[in-house]
């Protein structure tokens, strides 16, 4: 989902890339070859010569990316000398801290990836007893059913469906294996349950088509979107228990202080989530041009790993795709999220008389375990209650 920069481990010059944009690569597997200061091409797989400094004093040596989709390669690749290791960065970054040399250490993680527990156990702590039990309920990029076996859940086998006629197989991408993991693990983990509302927003499409000349004129684009964001951050302060993460080991309900909220973007590679910090703390003007910016930036390819993390709430509004309403799954480890569907003109009685009104259709979907219906019923009426006044609630915009 997100653009990493991996920082060469070698001085010199890339002589071949191995790969090509897009593809799925294992393990262990070169990615590219590189020549030294004078031009002179080092073999492929062969092993770097730069041993000895490489491990312990450079920025993550990563030839290979740590999020990959094969990870069924054999269990000690780490023990080759001057070898690809495959460790993720925070765990290259414990190693350079404790003195461990990655190249000596056995991976007990999916693939042989070496794991935090791993370096622990080649300093002589116990840690590393413990990283075979714990290392498969860390999601893996190996197909769906990885955070349901993670919950006790297995999927039955598939029937043969070329006994019933032909069929097509076709490779899930990395980013559809992702989203299909972590809408199997929400719905595995959290029970949910939906409330359904409309909030009249005639008032407010008639500010922001009143001001959208003016905003264009400082290069904003304004647009519903940035109103809800903040209708829901206000609501949000109203209805803590709205912006939090279950604790459910430690029985505990973490309440955030901070408003970060994820908009959902679609792409053409699939559905991404960045995030929009300290919303409850931005004018609407800010928030629409930097829901502009980022929004943008996922949709190139472009979206850091900071640009997607550290989300309390999230929003999907598939308002410009059309729809009457859906049921949105949380995005966990958050407990809410609310869908937006297309807002349409309907006959509404207002002082006794039947008058057009545009009616946003609302669904705010939550964890059970945390919020009851009345609770959600209250924070769906705090959200509109701000639409429906966008001259009072959004002054400061």
């Amino acid at each position: 989902k997100a653009q990493v920069e991996i920082p060469s481990p070698f001085a010199g010059r890339v002589e071949k890339i191995h790969v090509q944009p897009g593809q799925t690569v294992k393990v262990g597997q070169p990615l590219v070859s590189f020549g030294d200061a004078t031009g002179a091409t080092a073999p492929p797989p062969a092993a770097p010569r730069q041993r000895t400094p490489a491990a312990p004093v450079t920025e993550p040596k990563a030839p290979t990316p740590p999020v990959t989709a094969s990870t069924h390669t054999a269990p000690a690749p780490a023990k080759v000398n001057g070898g690809p290791v495959a460790a993720t960065p925070s765990t290259r970054r414990l190693a350079r801290e404790l003195g461990v040399d990655l190249h000596g250490v056995r991976g007990t993680g999916p693939g042989g990836r070496i794991t935090d527990d791993d370096v622990r156990g080649a300093t002589g702590k116990p840690a590393a007893a413990t990283a075979a039990p714990t290392a498969p309920r860390a999601p893996a990029p190996s197909g769906p059913a990885k955070p349901l076996a993670a919950v006790g859940l297995e999927p039955p086998s598939l029937p043969r469906f070329e006994q019933w006629g032909p069929v097509d197989r076709q490779p899930l991408s990395h980013l559809r294996r992702t989203i299909a993991e972590r809408m199997a693990l929400s719905a595995a983990l959290i029970p949910h349950v939906t409330h359904f509302d409309k909030a009249d927003v005639t008032d407010l499409n008639a500010m922001v088509t009143r001001s959208f000349e003016t905003a264009k004129q400082h290069g904003i684009t304004l647009t519903l979107t940035s109103f809800l964001l903040k209708a829901a951050a206000l609501a949000l302060r109203e209805h803590p228990q709205f912006n939090a993460s279950l604790d459910a080991g430690a029985g505990e309900l973490i309440l955030k202080r901070y408003c970060h909220l994820g908009i959902a973007v679609a792409t053409e590679r699939g559905l991404i989530v960045p995030v929009i910090r300290d919303v409850d703390k931005k004018p609407v003007m800010e928030l629409a041009r930097e829901l502009a910016t980022l929004a943008q930036r996922v949709r190139d390819g472009k979206a850091t790993l900071d640009d997607l993390r550290g989300g309390s709430f999230t929003i999907t509004n598939i308002g410009a795709l059309g729809g009457t309403g859906a049921i949105p799954i949380i995005n966990y480890p958050e407990v809410a999220i609310l869908g937006v569907a297309r807002g349409r003109e309907e006959p509404v009685v207002r002082g006794g008389q039947i008058v057009p009104r545009t009616m946003l259709p609302l669904s705010l979907t939550f964890d059970h375990r945390v919020a009851d219906g009345a609770d959600g019923a209250r924070f769906a009426q705090a959200l509109i209650r701000r639409l429906e006044a966008p001259e009072t609630l959004f002054a400061e915009w």
